[in-house]
């Protein structure tokens, strides 16, 4: 082996080391907090009725109130039905949601934890 090819080697297998160890030392403070799942139920009369603009303000509103937490708490999706809207968090806890809801001036009615989720593939496993 040539003393360049051994050079190469040696720097390649040194990279390798410092990749793994690096790997190997991420704190887990700088890991993402485990959220759990929420479905928050509100009572909006009129909501089914509301327009595409309303309720492209509900959303500005609640995406520039979220900005301002951080990553401890995240807007999945919200079903807008007749007089109510159901929407999905995952949040560490309900009481980021209450200051979500008091922050954006969205109303809360219930809160609940998802346990678990089943779906037609539940059947299939």
């Amino acid at each position: 082996m040539t003393q360049i090819a051994k050079n190469l080697f040696v720097l390649t297998a040194s990279m390798l080391v410092i990749v793994f160890a690096l790997h190997a030392q991420t704190p887990a403070a700088t890991a993402s907090p485990k959220l759990k799942t929420y479905v928050i139920e509100r009572d909006i009369p009129g909501a089914g009725a509301f327009t595409a603009e309303k309720l492209k303000d509900i959303s500005k509103t609640s995406c520039s109130v979220l900005n301002t937490m951080g990553p401890s708490i995240q807007w999945i999706q919200s079903y807008v039905t007749g007089d109510k809207v159901f929407c999905v968090y995952k949040a560490e806890n309900e009481e980021l949601l209450r200051e979500h809801a008091k922050k954006g001036g969205f109303p809360i009615t219930n809160i609940y934890e998802v346990a678990s989720v089943i779906s037609p593939a539940t059947a299939q496993q």
